[in-house]
């Protein structure tokens, strides 16, 4: 590559590729900084929530009471025990810091709809008398946005993220099922459902793009 006059490249700019591996590493990096902060989030919340006399749980998702769905904001903050949220950390970190890497925008609102729809339907269909709280409802949604996003997109390389992550993650799935009683697998369910619409909408231009460049068939006149 020649740099300097004539060439397009002022003297001493950096290559196309540097540039674009700072970009990805400023993505790399925002993407761990925010879900950092989210983890110490959860820890901070769970600390305040294991003072004597506090009861945050209890803000929690209650189905079908109407003062119940104020927790379908708060619930995936928070946990009924520190097992609860140590358990859940290593997945919100892995899977919500893959799920930045597809544009920190989109990863938001990723988790944004499956945030809403995992609450919303688990509120709807949750167990009378029961609390529903914990980040895991996110988890299942991360990890069928990551699945589903590629094959939605047509995007290889999301393909092979997906696989991997299916791969490494994929029994979870079985959660969306009722098993234990402690188990919020209502959450699981519409997370996981909460992930697959989030992978459709935020694919749109992906398949507007590829439908724009697909060749359109030829109506010959007989």
């Amino acid at each position: 590559m020649v740099v300097g006059p004539g060439s397009g490249f002022p003297p001493n700019s950096p290559s196309v590729g540097s540039r674009a591996v700072a970009v990805i590493g400023k993505l790399w990096a925002q993407a761990a900084a925010l879900m950092l902060g989210f983890v110490a989030l959860l820890y901070g919340i769970e600390g305040v929530d294991s003072l004597q006399g506090v009861d945050l749980d209890s803000e929690g998702i209650r189905p079908r009471d109407p003062d119940g769905l104020w927790g379908v904001i708060w619930a995936p903050l928070l946990h009924g025990n520190w097992d609860h949220l140590m358990g859940n950390t290593l997945p919100v970190l892995i899977l919500g810091f893959l799920t930045l890497l597809s544009g920190i925008g989109r990863g938001l609102a990723a988790t944004a709809l499956i945030w809403l729809i995992a609450g919303a339907g688990t509120w709807l269909i949750g167990g009378a008398g029961t609390v529903h709280v914990g980040a895991s409802s996110l988890v299942f949604g991360w990890l069928t946005y990551l699945i589903s996003r590629g094959w939605f997109a047509r995007n290889l390389t999301q393909i092979v993220v997906g696989l991997v992550v299916f791969a490494i993650y994929g029994s979870l799935l079985w959660g969306v099922l009722p098993g234990q009683p402690m188990i919020s697998w209502q959450g699981h369910l519409f997370g996981a459902v909460g992930g697959l619409v989030a992978g459709w909408v935020l694919s749109g231009d992906e398949r507007r793009r590829r439908r724009a460049t697909e060749p359109r068939p030829i109506a010959h006149p007989r």
